[in-house]
């Protein structure tokens, strides 16, 4: 790899904008590109270059970030016509930020060796949009040590942290893990926020009160204001990039034999919100499920 790579990122939605403009902030040549053109733009407009396909980026950057919704848009976006393999170089590296099954990971990171020689390394993030902008992203990896020491220094451009957890998979079951806690972590301040305000306290000031005590968390401090006062555009995260991360770690859960009666319980109620609220929904208008009159 050169000394000053070329960078690619494919997928400009709510979180890979922030990430890619992190990454031409720090200086880099950087390829973009979006099914969405219109999306990718105003990276372009930063002094980004506008890929012509995912292959088209992959012929040009030593390095490749990608950031999809779903496995289904992962495949499609490195084996669909047009796709990463048809351009990708042996040697490259793919740092794939997107939240998809372990399984389906390792499946297609082989496919792709085999194939063209590019290396893959699955990197799920944590810290929603506001991390995004903000470069305090935690980031959880799998793949091999000296694939991840050559991506580290560009991954930390756009995070706070970003942890080897083992070989290809481990990121996104570490990832699972993250939203085991965050998913669960939700409906549980959902549930406290409703309580609150139903008992007559107000409940905006729950986070000034636990503050400090075994109660206090980050999500507490920013998802019950937001929860209280419907602050729900832009949004965090979308409900069905919640569910469908939940649904992961129920399949997951089954194939190791791992009880997770709580995840469940939250799956089922981010389900319902998508019933009655739609999946481009705010994940946090899961608080809107117990108001008397819901959504």
């Amino acid at each position: 790899m050169t000394q000053n790579p070329t960078l690619g990122y494919i997928g400009t939605g709510l979180m890979g904008t922030p990430m890619a403009g992190r990454l031409l902030a720090a200086g880099n040549k950087l390829v973009v590109w979006n099914r969405t053109a219109k999306k990718a733009q105003p990276l372009v407009d930063q002094g980004a270059i506008m890929g012509e396909s995912a292959a088209d980026v992959a012929r040009q950057a030593d390095i490749v970030f990608m950031c999809l919704t779903d496995t289904k848009a992962v495949e499609a976006a490195v084996f669909g016509p047009g796709g990463i393999a048809e351009g990708a170089r042996k040697g490259a590296i793919l740092v794939d930020f997107s939240s998809i099954q372990p399984e389906a990971t390792r499946q297609m990171s082989a496919r792709l060796m085999e194939l063209t020689g590019m290396h893959w390394i699955d990197a799920p993030v944590s810290g929603g949009v506001p991390g995004a902008e903000a470069g305090t992203l935690a980031i959880m990896a799998g793949g091999d040590e000296e694939v991840f020491t050559r991506a580290e220094p560009f991954v930390l451009q756009m995070a706070a942290r970003f942890t080897l957890m083992g070989p290809i998979g481990a990121g996104q079951t570490t990832k699972l893990c993250n939203q085991v806690i965050v998913g669960c972590t939700m409906a549980v301040l959902a549930e406290a926020t409703r309580l609150a305000t139903n008992a007559g306290v107000d409940a905006s000031r729950l986070p000034e009160a636990l503050a400090g005590g075994f109660a206090d968390s980050k999500p507490l401090q920013l998802f019950v204001p937001r929860m209280v006062n419907a602050q729900h555009n832009p949004p965090l995260g979308h409900v069905y990039t919640m569910l469908k991360d939940l649904d992961s770690v129920c399949d997951l859960a089954r194939s190791c034999t791992s009880p997770v009666p709580f995840t469940a319980m939250a799956a089922e109620q981010f389900r319902l919100l998508t019933v009655r609220g739609g999946e481009e929904a705010d994940a946090l208008e899961i608080y809107k499920l117990s108001a008397p009159s819901a959504l």
